[in-house]
């Protein structure tokens, strides 16, 4: 590191579990982020901010009013600009070292198999079913590990899944490909605007702990916050025998 960059992270290298060797393989690292919207926004922040040295970032969608009320990497500025743009132009403000790369384009699976391979972490800010399974699904087949996070009015939910660890699940194995769920967005069911910050900065802490190599991830547990009475609840889940994503694949 130079001196600059001494300085700017000088706060991390404080810390005992992380010090300049873990700053210097987040300075190193890849991450992948999924969505550029209420999750995204926090995520993209704070692993800039922390110096992860490459970010992609995937959003087809383009910045409005309705977004500004709790996706904080965007402004007036840019209403009408596409979000992964605008994440980047935000992320190059306050840390012009960091390469990001931004992609206006679906995040449909062959994109997924390309780019998932490329990264060394993953995360998920989507919002919809549909892409977390593709997501997932990449992950699985590339042996990367998937930050996944949710929020929806006031609930939230975060975990990690890992296949690397042969105990710990991947998102289908909690979350089924084939089964039921009401698709819920916020543009009919509303998000308090903190929770989606509340989620996304965990993401972001899981994802820089593993890219640094420290601490305990959140495999096998998946987290959940109420924000109406902000409690936190959480279970443990296991890798599922029977899995129809990950089972044939590890």
């Amino acid at each position: 590191m130079n001196d600059d960059q001494l300085l700017r992270y000088s706060r991390h290298l404080l810390l005992d579990e992380l010090g300049v060797e873990g700053q210097e393989r987040i300075l190193a690292g890849h991450a992948l982020v999924i969505g550029a919207g209420g999750l995204g926004s926090p995520v993209a922040f704070y692993l800039g901010t922390a110096g992860v040295g490459r970010i992609t970032i995937v959003d087809n969608d383009e910045v409005d009013l309705t977004n500004l009320q709790r996706q904080i990497i965007h402004d007036m500025s840019r209403i009408g600009t596409p979000k992964a743009q605008s994440a980047g132009a935000s992320i190059a403000g306050i840390n012009p070292e960091v390469h990001v790369r931004a992609l206006v384009r679906r995040a449909d699976a062959a994109l997924l198999d390309e780019l998932v391979a490329e990264a060394d972490v993953v995360l998920d800010c989507s919002d919809n079913f549909s892409t977390r399974q593709a997501v997932n699904l990449a992950c699985v087949r590339q042996r990367k590990p998937l930050v996944s996070g949710a929020a929806i009015r006031f609930d939230g939910q975060v975990s990690v899944y890992d296949v690397r660890r042969v105990d710990a699940p991947c998102y289908a194995c909690v979350f089924p490909p084939d089964q039921q769920f009401d698709e819920v967005r916020c543009a009919t069911m509303g998000v308090f605007a903190p929770l989606v910050g509340i989620i996304g900065t965990v993401q972001a802490g899981e994802a820089l702990k593993l890219l640094a190599g420290i601490g305990t991830s959140l495999a096998g547990r998946l987290q959940m916050l109420d924000a109406r009475s902000m409690e936190w609840s959480e279970i443990r889940v296991p890798r599922h025998a029977g899995c129809s994503v990950c089972s044939s694949l590890r």
